[in-house]
């Protein structure tokens, strides 16, 4: 079944959509490699929401309870510019709803949240063997940053 993108709508997950986010963000982290821990999702999530540490974007079919895909975005700040900017952190569409537009939509809604709330732009990053990914940001507009190497160092033993 084709979901025409008119019948997707986006909106902003608070704790009351918590228990449609867990699941998606579960499946997301098992997608990158890692066990599969709805209860420490749900703690996480939780937290992140009761401090306003992120935005998350829900998409949901339109008259149904059913969560389609999410998005998390994190607030951060550049120093050179002097702006806001946000990290595109997760982006997840479960694997029946996808090639229908809903990572699109959910990208359009975080342009449209970096833009009300004044940030300079979005910064994302993806595994480097996520082509699909890759090809929809750059369809989206998103450029491939050659200028700047980033770095990384745990501060965890494991």
């Amino acid at each position: 079944m084709t979901l025409p993108s008119s019948s997707i709508r986006i909106i902003t997950a608070g704790r009351a959509e918590l228990s449609a986010v867990v699941p998606l963000f579960d499946a997301y982290r098992r997608f990158y490699g890692q066990p599969s821990d709805p209860e420490g999702a749900e703690r996480f999530l939780e937290g992140l929401m009761a401090h306003g540490d992120s935005v998350i974007l829900l998409a949901r079919q339109e008259g149904s309870a059913e969560a389609l895909g999410f998005t998390q975005l994190y607030p951060g700040y550049s120093s050179v510019s002097m702006k806001r900017l946000w990290t595109l952190n997760d982006l997840y569409v479960r694997p029946e709803a996808r090639g229908r537009g809903v990572a699109a939509l959910l990208l359009e809604a975080a342009e449209g949240l970096a833009r009300e709330s004044g940030a300079k732009g979005l910064q994302l990053e993806t595994a480097p063997d996520n082509r699909t990914a890759q090809r929809l940001y750059e369809r989206m507009g998103y450029v491939r940053d050659e200028e700047y190497l980033h770095y990384f160092r745990s501060t965890m033993e494991n």
